[in-house]
């Protein structure tokens, strides 16, 4: 899967770089950036395409996106025949913002620990939204040491809330346990080893700690806040769909190398989780990513990830509201 490497319009001076929209068309590809982004839509439904998640969202989404993570916001078919009215606010901000010296203050602990959680996506609920759909909406508007002010309000908010969920499956850290006992760290460390084998179970790991199958469950759902089972699914399914994305590999194939037993299981596993057949989610995946240039309107330049190919591509015009904070 190739993705396209946008060039954001924020500047070496800026905190923040806000972009405001409305009824543009969501005329752009699959693509990455270094620079964080929270994303606000109001007002039409369509699909959210994150790392290895494709999900529906429904008159109004507020996601929250880690560096280099893909992405991509489209509207259906049904909402472009009914002309729905709709906006979009985007912010982007640097990857290094918040480890300069002046942020490294303790009152901007829960921030810089929420950006370390949006590597994998973070969709806030409509309550969320509702409470800091001002501050977005002000921070369109030319007003810039009020705005500055109102951006750090904006993600503390966002930081404290209590309602969010991840997009994407977390396979490739650790980070999540680095607080836990040393146990639950084995205990992770044993999972990513082993969860690709079929074969794996509770009790190999309950053996391995010199736990009884029962009193490992308990313990692990008590620090992992979900079942082992529910657990390893996430890991294998989160494999698989990598596999679908960026491999050729058959559907039979990607089952037995993400640990599944059998192709069946496997795919009624991925529609009850992923709501497509393994198929059906790659072939989303891929015409999202053939991208119509001619029509393409908002201030991204992409640069597409092939060697040898270095030149941005760029609109000939643009309808997007820009504010440098």
């Amino acid at each position: 899967m190739e993705f396209f490497r946008e060039v954001t319009p924020l500047r070496s001076q800026d905190i923040c770089v806000v972009l405001d929209s409305a009824n543009n068309g969501f005329d752009y590809p699959i693509h990455v950036h270094p620079e964080y982004e929270l994303n606000l839509i109001l007002g039409t439904n369509g699909i959210r395409i994150v790392g290895d998640s494709a999900e529906r969202f429904y008159e109004s989404d507020l996601v929250l996106l880690g560096p280099y993570l893909p992405h991509k916001w489209e509207d259906d078919q049904e909402s472009r025949d009914k002309q729905l009215q709709y906006r979009v606010i985007t912010i982007q901000f640097d990857i290094n913002l918040f480890a300069t010296t002046g942020f490294s203050k303790a009152c901007f602990n829960n921030i810089k620990e929420m950006l370390n959680q949006s590597r994998r996506g973070v969709r806030f609920s409509e309550a969320t939204l509702k409470e800091i759909y001002p501050l977005m909406e002000k921070l369109t508007e030319q007003d810039d040491f009020q705005n500055a002010m109102r951006f750090l309000q904006l993600l503390n908010v966002l930081a404290n809330a209590k309602e969010y969920s991840f997009l994407t499956t977390n396979t490739n850290t650790s980070n999540n346990f680095s607080s836990e006992k040393k146990r639950i760290q084995k205990a992770y460390n044993l999972i990513m080893l082993n969860y690709k084998k079929s074969n794996f179970t509770v009790s190999d790991i309950a053996a391995k700690l010199n736990m009884s199958c029962s009193a490992f469950s308990h313990f692990f759902k008590k620090n992992s806040f979900r079942s082992f089972s529910n657990f390893i699914t996430d890991l294998r399914l989160g494999n698989a769909c990598k596999l679908l994305l960026s491999t050729d590999k058959t559907s039979s194939q990607i089952a037995i190398e993400s640990g599944f037993n059998n192709v069946s299981n496997f795919n009624r596993l991925f529609k009850k989780y992923k709501k497509y057949t393994p198929i059906e989610y790659r072939n989303q995946y891929n015409a999202k990513s053939n991208f119509d240039w001619s029509s393409q309107r908002t201030p991204w330049q992409f640069i597409p990830n092939r060697k040898g190919q270095g030149e941005n591509i760029s609109p000939h015009y643009y309808s997007t509201k820009i504010n440098h904070i």
